[in-house]
């Protein structure tokens, strides 16, 4: 076990000629994930005195590729621009431990989305356990009085009584006796905390001698059994550090990979169903476990295939945009129905294009009747085995399986009308909607804005005697104005300033073609657009709805 100050540990952090050759992240390490929150907790947290728990560094002279510690934090940051080139120079890398160091790291020497750590520092009053005593915030530089930069204190050149006259030097005149007592000894103790009290425990792994024991893959598993506590390891997580284990540009290449996927925001891929669907693809079934990716045939396997892995992907990806009308993340209400696709495109190249009519019925029952939801490992593996049994994407065998698992593909009057606004499916439904009347809202950056006919507002104000006391209560409530008869799709530009707004639909309908009022299924009697006409607009767009739908509400199972 070894101690140091916080304000020298943190000097190793990305120094080649610090101690030890520096502190940096093997690339085995997640990316930093903790929120401001968490990071200002852990500066209140060390205020107060509460230990930080013991850190974990590796000191080797191996080719590890490694990557410094972020200064400026921003959410996707390109790992590309982090990594340090690879050297036998002595270096430390962090096994346990880096949320916190690299939250240090960003509060005492960075930023966070260009925001600076500030201390009010008339704080610290006492508190309960559970309250935040010394009150953090990241802020942009430049705030009034009491704020200040923390690094401003804590890494401030001069003695701490120094230190706190510069302080309270821009503290207003008439601050009164008990706070600027308050303020000084905020100084003092962060000055302590920070700068003199070792505070950093850490222990460390030595494999530079020539006799050392610890292997690479000896490290790669103390990474993983010395993440078992703090903000843990996800199953994800254990997975990719065995897998970079094998492949050194494992976490650049995925990186690369979901942000093609994803184009920006318009969908949500994660690493999650990546690794998911390299076990399925590769016969390991769906089921995340550990030991899989022990197996170093595996990992050579995604390794060797990953370009045929992503390729499918890529692919059914595609076919969504293309053929489905799930166009971005939001008519996507789960991304598992999607691997049993990724397997028959990749194992089934030669089918996966002759039946795209069957592709999409299957995307569009699955996620309209939530097939995959709770646990759907079974139901993936079982699709899996029905595909190589027939060499087919058969829909009849296939929906046999999500039967046979006790769920449903029926897509009744209850299941299309709960699609109400905020629930999961409305997008899809949507999506399906309006590009049948040539209606595509999502192109050209005018994403999709879900809006209420009758406006939420004006609902809210109409009122109705109470039976039981006779006052005058609301009459519609939420499960009532947010149904899908209530709902509509707009452009951004219909939806924005000088749009719908809260305009009653007698106002906005008023100048709408017939065309118009057809494709979003608004009855065309005038009478029904009045405030005072709601549930009988309700019920008569209601009727349109289902006819417009008849096609899925007809289908059965199969």
């Amino acid at each position: 076990m070894a101690q140091v100050s916080i304000k020298h540990g943190i000097t190793w952090i990305n120094n080649e000629e610090a101690d030890g050759g520096g502190l940096w992240l093997p690339n085995i390490q997640r990316l930093f994930v903790w929120s401001e929150e968490q990071i200002e907790r852990l500066f209140d947290s060390i205020m107060r005195q509460y230990p930080i728990s013991t850190l974990l560094f590796w000191r080797s002279k191996e080719l590890v590729k490694c990557r410094r510690f972020i200064d400026q934090f921003y959410p996707n940051v390109d790992l590309k621009t982090l990594y340090r080139p690879e050297d036998h120079r002595t270096k430390r890398m962090v096994l346990d431990g880096q949320q916190r160091l690299q939250s240090l790291y960003i509060g005492l020497k960075g930023s966070y989305e260009g925001k600076v750590l500030h201390f009010d520092v008339t704080s610290g009053v006492p508190r309960s356990p559970e309250d935040i005593r010394f009150v953090f915030d990241f802020k942009p530089l430049g705030q009034a009085w009491p704020w200040i930069p923390f690094r401003d204190i804590a890494l401030a050149k001069g003695m701490p009584d120094e230190v706190a006259d510069r302080v309270l030097n821009k503290a207003p005149s008439d601050l009164a006796d008990e706070v600027r007592k308050r303020v000084r000894q905020n100084v003092m103790r962060a000055k302590y905390e920070f700068e003199t009290e070792s505070n950093l425990t850490f222990q460390e792994i030595d494999s530079t001698a020539e006799d050392s024991d610890f292997k690479y893959d000896d490290i790669v598993e103390i990474f993983i059994r010395a993440n078992s506590g703090g903000t843990k390891l996800s199953k994800s997580d254990l997975l990719f550090s065995l897998l970079t284990a094998e492949w050194s540009d494992a976490d650049l290449n995925m990186q690369d990979f979901l942000s093609d996927l994803n184009n920006g925001d318009q969908f949500a891929f994660d690493r999650d169903f990546v690794l998911k669907t390299c076990l399925v693809l590769l016969g390991k079934a769906a089921r995340y476990e550990v030991e899989k990716f022990r197996d170093e045939t595996t990992r050579k396997e995604i390794v060797e295939r990953w370009d045929e892995i992503t390729g499918a992907i890529r692919d059914v990806r595609d076919f969504l945009v293309s053929r489905t009308y799930v166009r971005d993340d939001a008519g996507l209400p789960s991304y598992m129905p999607l691997i049993p696709l990724v397997y028959w495109r990749f194992h089934y190249r030669k089918g996966w294009d002759t039946q795209p009519e069957v592709l999409s019925d299957y995307v569009v029952r699955t996620l309209l009747t939530g097939a995959f939801t709770g646990q759907p490992d079974t139901v993936i593996d079982r699709m899996v085995s029905r595909i190589n049994d027939s060499g087919s994407f058969d829909l009849r065998t296939l929906f046999e399986v999500v039967r046979e698992s006790g769920r449903t593909l029926e897509i009744t009057r209850e299941t299309l009308l709960s699609a109400g606004y905020g629930s999961k499916t409305i997008h899809l439904l949507f999506n399906l909607w309006y590009p049948a009347a040539n209606y595509q809202p999502i192109f050209s950056g005018n994403e999709l804005q879900v809006d209420h006919i009758f406006p939420r507002s004006l609902l809210k104000k109409i009122r109705i005697p109470s039976p039981e006391t006779g006052r005058l209560v609301q009459k519609f409530h939420a499960p009532v104005i947010n149904q899908l008869a209530n709902c509509m799709l707009l452009t951004r530009q219909e939806n924005g300033p000088g749009g719908k707004g809260d305009m009653s639909p007698a106002a906005w309908f008023a100048d709408k073609s017939p065309d118009y009022l057809a494709m979003h299924c608004i009855p065309d009697d005038r009478s029904l657009w009045e405030m005072d006409r709601y549930e009988d607009f309700v019920l008569a767009r209601t009727k349109l709805i289902e006819q417009k739908f008849a096609y899925l509400l007809a289908k059965t199972e199969a």
